[in-house]
C-alpha cells in the first residue's frame, strides 16, 4: 500500500506516521533544511509525549542519524530544545548538552552555532523552585543547536538583518559629527567605514521572540470547532528566522516532530517546499487549520471530516500565510480537492514510493511519541 499525505498545498505534504520510517524513504543528500522541536525531557508527562531525562539521547540519536543521511551536503538541522530540571532536586538537567554531544561525537556533525531563545512571556516555572519555594528565576531561554553536515553550510545572515539602533542611524547619516574612527581597548580598530549603511544590523545568537500567540488563525478555529489544539507550539517567527537564512526559495525544509504544523505554515509563507511528519493524527489534522483562513466554514468542517479518515490526501489550492498577507478576496471552495502522493521537489528521485511504510495511528509510539511545534 502507498503512503499518502494527509493533506498538502501548493509548496508542501504533511504525513502522519513514524518519522523513522518516514525518514528512510527519502534519498540520501535531498533536503536543505531539518527544523524541528522534538518532545523535551522533562519530569512531568506531557500530552504530546516525552521520554526520561537518562533516555533521551538513546531516543533521540537515530533520529539524528536519519537526518545526517538526508541532509544536503550544503544543509542544516535546527534542533530546538528546552530546558529541565533534574527529577525532585533544583539542579539544571544536561540533557540538551548530552545531545549537542552525541550528535557531534557519535554522528559527525558540525557545531555551525549555538543560538538561545529567548520567550520573554514564558511564565515562571518550574513552580517548586520559582513560584513556591523562590529559590530560582524563571526558565525563559531554550537552547537551539544549529548543526551541519559540513564546516561550511548554506548560510546568508544578510537574509535575517534587523532593524539599526537609534545611534546607529544617527551614525550613518552623520559619519563624521556623530563618531570619531579610534581603536578600542580590546585592539578593534573601528574606522569610518562602520557607518556604512549595510541594510540593518547583524542579528546575535540571542533570539528574543515572545510566544504569545492567542487569535491566530489556528487557535480561533480550534476554539470554534472543538478541536484539540497542541499545547507546545513554537512562534512561527522562529523558524522563519533560520529558513531565510539558510534556505533559498524553492528548496526542501522537513519537520520530523511537527505537530501544529508551525514549519511547514512558514516555509510555505517563504516560498519554500516543505514536509512535516508527526506520529500523532489528532495534531496533525488541526494543523490543516494554518492553511484554511479565507475558506467558508462549510468547507473547513468538510475537508477536517475527510481528514478525520486515515489519509485523505487533501489539496490545499490557496492559502493565506501571516507572513505574507494575502489578498482580499476568499479562495472559492472548488480549490480544495484531491490529488496524488509527490514528495516536493524529490519525488522523481524516489524510484519506488512504496518503500515508505504507511502511517499507522493505531501504533504504539515505540520511539516515543512525536509531535512539538
Amino acid at each position: 500500500m502507498q503512503s499518502k499525505p494527509l493533506y498538502r498545498t501548493a509548496r508542501g505534504h504533511a504525513y502522519v506516521g513514524d518519522s523513522l520510517e518516514l525518514l528512510a524513504g527519502l534519498p540520501d543528500n535531498s533536503i536543505d533544511l531539518v527544523m524541528t522541536s522534538p518532545p523535551f525531557a522533562l519530569r512531568r508527562q506531557k500530552t504530546y509525549g516525552n521520554v526520561e531525562e537518562t533516555e533521551y539521547v538513546r531516543w533521540i540519536t537515530p533520529f539524528g542519524r536519519e537526518v545526517f543521511r538526508v541532509l544536503k551536503e550544503s544543509g542544516s538541522f535546527v534542533l530546538d530544545l528546552g530546558g529541565a530540571y533534574r527529577s525532585g532536586i533544583p539542579s539544571r538537567s544536561l540533557y540538551n548538552f548530552r545531545v549537542l554531544l552525541a550528535f557531534c561525537d557519535e554522528i559527525g556533525f558540525h557545531l555551525a552555532e549555538d543560538f538561545y531563545w529567548f520567550n520573554p512571556a514564558k511564565l515562571p516555572s518550574p513552580i517548586e523552585w520559582v513560584n513556591k519555594r523562590k529559590i530560582r528565576a524563571k526558565d525563559s531561554v531554550n537552547t537551539v543547536w544549529w548543526f551541519s553536515k559540513t564546516a561550511s553550510p548554506k548560510s546568508d545572515v544578510r537574509k535575517v538583518l534587523t532593524p539599526y539602533s537609534g545611534r546607529m542611524k544617527k551614525l550613518i547619516e552623520d559619519p563624521e559629527g556623530f563618531y570619531k574612527p579610534q581603536k578600542r581597548p580590546s585592539g578593534h580598530d573601528i574606522s569610518a567605514g562602520f557607518g556604512k549603511d549595510n541594510g540593518g544590523a547583524i542579528p546575535s545568537n540571542l533570539l528574543s521572540i515572545p510566544n504569545t500567540d492567542s487569535n491566530s488563525n489556528y487557535l480561533r478555529l480550534c476554539k470554534e470547532l472543538g478541536l484539540e489544539r497542541h499545547p507546545a507550539r513554537f512562534p512561527s517567527e522562529l523558524p522563519a528566522f533560520f529558513i531565510k537564512m539558510l534556505t533559498d526559495e524553492e528548496d526542501i525544509v522537513l519537520d520530523i516532530f511537527g505537530g501544529s504544523n508551525t514549519t511547514g505554515f512558514a516555509a510555505e509563507a517563504l516560498k519554500r517546499k516543505w514536509m512535516t511528519f508527526d506520529l500523532n493524527h489528532e495534531y496533525l489534522v488541526s494543523s490543516v487549520l494554518r492553511f484554511l483562513e479565507g475558506h467558508s466554514s462549510e468547507a473547513v468542517k468538510r475537508v477536517l471530516g475527510e481528514l478525520n479518515y486515515s489519509h485523505a490526501d487533501f489539496f490545499i489550492g490557496k492559502t493565506t500565510c501571516a507572513l505574507a498577507p494575502a489578498k482580499k478576496a476568499k479562495p472559492k471552495d472548488k480549490s480544495l480537492s484531491q490529488g496524488a502522493l509527490v514528495f516536493p521537489g524529490i519525488g522523481h528521485e524516489i524510484a519506488n514510493p512504496q518503500q515508505i511504510v504507511p502511517a499507522d495511528t493505531q501504533k504504539a509510539a515505540r520511539r516515543g511519541t512525536q509531535s512539538l511545534a
